[in-house]
């Protein structure tokens, strides 16, 4: 489908701005904050939407919500280096002021052990309380925090870096999000 629309494929070492991203997400809050992860990619897909001038989503209606956690109930992965896996959830448990039983980490349903990202990673899952409303500056924050954990890699928080966001209805066909 590429190809047949003419578009250049492009690796980053040659291209390290590149003028648009698409991809997906697992949320998008109203204030185009998202959650990805939940295919366990998270870092090579911030790696690619930091490097678009433009970071547009493309999903469904199911991902549209008002605040995060509203749909996507499965949490908000981070992306974890198997050495530090247990140091980082207790070192969460504390920075983010819920149970260590709230922060699993990611098993594959057909296989023993836990899921692997593309970068030989581990994923930790945080069914953190929707109830608690977050601005976008709030998220970012979090996510900032987040990452200085040593062993934490990357976040599944997308927050400040989505320009649009475009959900498909099957009755109401599309609904645009723009950045204010």
């Amino acid at each position: 489908m590429i190809f047949d629309h003419k578009l250049q494929l492009v690796d980053l070492d040659e291209y390290p701005i590149i003028d648009l991203t698409i991809d997906g997400a697992d949320e998008v809050d109203e204030n185009l904050v998202a959650i990805k992860g939940g295919g366990a990619c998270l870092a090579q897909e911030k790696i690619i939407a930091n490097a678009a001038k433009r970071f547009v989503i493309v999903a469904d209606y199911r991902k549209d919500s008002k605040k995060l956690g509203q749909n996507w109930t499965k949490g908000i992965p981070f992306e974890v280096m198997p050495m530090a896996c247990e140091s980082v959830r207790h070192h969460l448990s504390t920075k983010l002021g819920t149970d260590i039983e709230k922060l699993v980490i990611r098993t594959g349903r057909e296989k023993v052990g836990p899921v692997i990202t593309d970068n030989g990673n581990f994923v930790i899952d945080w069914a953190f309380d929707p109830q608690h409303t977050r601005s976008e500056s709030d998220w970012k924050s979090l996510s900032d925090q987040v990452k200085l954990i040593p062993g934490v890699v990357e976040t599944g928080i997308f927050a400040g870096m989505i320009d649009a966001a475009y959900f498909g209805y099957s009755t109401e066909g599309v609904k645009i999000r723009k950045y204010k």
